[in-house]
């Protein structure tokens, strides 16, 4: 039986009982594999909808990187806009652009409507330690301005001193329609609607095969499933079930740690408006404060997924250097997760025949963009495929050197922006 993780968020979760492993023959519209964000927002989008769904779990509600992430609803995707109007042709960019800040609305509507107890905070901050950092930063408020976005504010050297207690940084840009949850509350929120409404969620039950047709056979150590419809939502976590996704995509695995309790009067001494905040560099650092006030920080990327020896190791230096007054500060807990990354750092939305879907590839950057994928999956089913497909004609490139050299090829294109940030070039 896989279990959680030893997190700070599996140590503060809401109660919830567990679901059932699936030990039967069932028939449904929708099979979901998978229940991270990407597989609970489309059941969630589905079961509104009306479909009959079952989703199937490895292991529990939000194992993977959705019960494990930095909880920052950030905008955008991994790649902005500016790189998607570069690379796309113009009307496949303006419906990517319209949906930009998307992911972010859903999550707020989801919490509102099911009344999700996961500590919504609103705002984060983008900040700057070189002035070309902040250069960009202008041109990224500008961008986000032009697709409307009107809750930015661009914060010089003294502004950002008001809103993080750090000498790191030159400046940044604030956007008033980010935030920050307690993701694994949010995961298990949204599978209690799902549940609400009639939708069948089964936990370690991890799927075996895909026998293509219509209908489409799922198979489980002990079960099996019937479906009109596969979504394929396993991401960082699908192992090789579907080799055509594993070869375009790498697991790699973000380390973050979470201090003792500060109190709310040093909590606040830290990140006085409560904000998150993540930095601009390639390899980035992010952080916020906890619901019980708590530094939660994180940062680095481990390509291949191994799981570091020594989390804290990694992750204390960084913290310290954003904030040597935490010198005396015990940590309490350490975990690590993985994320899925592309070689161009957009999703990879796609069908594999006429009627299995899959959305993956969010790349560091998927708390709101599964939300949106959840989303486009049952508009597609409804017979709506135009914003899908505006996902769906990215290219999914192949990583160079297959997947024997995809690490070194990877990490090796890392160190070089790595380096580069930090000659502030």
């Amino acid at each position: 039986m896989t279990e959680h993780v030893n997190s700070y968020y599996a140590a503060s979760a809401n109660p919830h009982a567990p679901y059932p492993t699936l030990t039967e023959q069932l028939e449904c519209d929708v099979c979901v594999i998978g229940a991270g964000y990407t597989g609970l927002s489309s059941a969630l989008h589905l079961v509104e909808k009306g479909y009959s769904v079952v989703v199937l779990e490895a292991a529990r509600v939000g194992f993977g990187a959705s019960g494990r992430n930095g909880g920052q609803i950030v905008n955008s995707y991994s790649r902005d806009i500016d790189t998607i109007e570069a690379n796309c042709p113009p009307d496949q960019a303006r419906l990517l652009g319209s949906m930009l800040f998307e992911g972010g609305q859903i999550i707020r509507e989801r919490i509102k409507r099911y009344n999700i107890q996961c500590d919504l905070q609103e705002g984060g901050v983008f900040a700057a330690e070189t002035e070309r950092q902040l250069h960009d930063l202008r041109a990224q408020q500008a961008r986000w301005q032009k697709w409307g976005n009107d809750k930015l504010e661009l914060l010089d050297r003294d502004w950002i001193r008001e809103v993080v207690a750090s000498d790191r940084y030159v400046g940044g840009l604030l956007d008033k329609s980010g935030g920050h949850i307690h993701p694994l509350n949010l995961a298990l929120g949204e599978a209690e609607a799902i549940r609400m409404l009639g939708g069948r969620i089964f936990e370690q039950s991890a799927v075996t095969s895909i026998t293509p047709g219509q209908p489409a056979l799922v198979k489980t150590a002990k079960g099996a499933v019937k479906a009109r419809f596969v979504v394929v939502a396993g991401n960082a976590y699908l192992g090789n079930l579907v080799p055509e996704l594993a070869s375009k995509s790498m697991p790699c695995g973000t380390q973050v740690i979470a201090t003792e309790v500060l109190g709310e009067e040093r909590a606040r001494s830290l990140l006085p408006q409560n904000y998150c905040l993540e930095d601009c560099n390639y390899l980035l650092d992010y952080y916020r404060t906890s619901g019980d006030h708590r530094l939660i920080y994180g940062g680095g990327v481990v390509y291949g997924a191994r799981d570091p020896a020594d989390i804290e190791r990694l992750i204390i230096p960084k913290m310290l250097k954003t904030f040597p007054q935490l010198a005396d500060v015990k940590v309490e807990y350490t975990w690590t997760g993985n994320f899925l990354l592309t070689l161009s750092r957009l999703p990879q939305f796609g069908r594999i025949g006429p009627n299995i879907y899959y959305m993956q590839g969010y790349s560091g950057h998927g708390v709101t963009c599964t939300h949106l994928a959840g989303k486009l999956l049952s508009e597609v089913l409804s017979g709506q495929a135009e914003r899908f497909d505006a996902f769906a004609k990215l290219p999914h490139y192949p990583f160079p050197g297959g997947r024997l050299f995809r690490i070194p090829f990877t990490a090796a294109g890392a160190a070089w922006y790595t380096l580069r940030d930090r000659l502030g070039v």
